[in-house]
């Protein structure tokens, strides 16, 4: 299955990497020379997704600049400028301006990078991993050791069937949410018209047994302070001299 349409969550405040922040926002602060953001509009863009929507709040101007610019997608703005959604209202609000089939979601400020070559990628695979008879969500996973500026907690605990649960609750097969899902819209029809977090729904599924996970290839990187910068970037040459 291609699907063409996603969400990418990018309106947060990135209070933690001030003071870079205090003049950009975090999804264009750049890590390996390019803007963290356009690491996931790259993915989406080769894993055949043609339209896309984009929060925004935090310097929403210079965030629609450069999405403006940013060749490839239609991209769509769902402006946050009079009030931040979290993560679960957020994408509630964008999910309207979206048609109702599949759809990926990602975060701006979390990414990857040393998928192997001639393999499909992660989106590519989700997507054919995603089963909406029984999955409300399905969700890209990676190993604590498989990743770069990590706090070092795990998330969830993949099942062998693919079903996910609370790590806290079941710590037997640890994985971190590496920041990408596959759902339908229609799952969020009865969301809040106010800020909420998208965990409500992860739980939701979770007690439905509806919460599914998939590894993903290659290491995953988040940038939380302006201290995690040099890792990232080394990681990131790393990977370049070995491809």
């Amino acid at each position: 299955m291609t699907i063409r349409q996603a969400m990418v969550l990018a309106a947060g405040l990135g209070t933690r990497m001030r003071p870079i922040t205090n003049t950009i926002p975090k999804p264009l602060v750049k890590i390996g020379e390019k803007p963290m953001i356009d690491y996931a509009l790259d993915s989406l863009v080769e894993a055949g997704v043609e339209r896309a929507v984009v929060n925004v709040h935090h310097f929403a101007d210079q965030m629609e600049t450069h999405l403006k610019s940013y060749p490839g997608l239609d991209i769509l703005v769902s402006d946050e400028r009079e009030a931040l959604m979290d993560s679960g209202g957020g994408l509630a609000k964008g999910l309207k301006l979206l048609g109702r089939e599949p759809v990926f979601v990602m975060n701006a400020d979390l990414f990857w990078i040393g998928e192997p070559a001639g393999q499909p990628s992660n989106l590519r695979r989700l997507a054919g991993f995603f089963d909406a008879e029984r999955m409300d969500m399905a969700l890209l996973c990676v190993r604590i050791k498989d990743t770069t500026g990590h706090n070092g907690k795990n998330d969830f605990s993949l099942g062998p069937d693919g079903r996910l649960t609370r790590y806290r609750d079941d710590p037997s097969n640890p994985v971190v949410y590496a920041g990408a899902i596959v759902m339908r819209p229609a799952l969020l029809d009865d969301a809040p018209e106010e800020a909420f977090n998208l965990n409500i729904y992860f739980d939701k599924a979770i007690a439905r047994g509806r919460l599914f996970g998939m590894m993903m290839e290659g290491h995953w990187l988040t940038v939380g302070t302006p201290d995690a910068i040099d890792d990232a970037e080394e990681t990131i040459r790393r990977f370049r001299t070995f491809a």
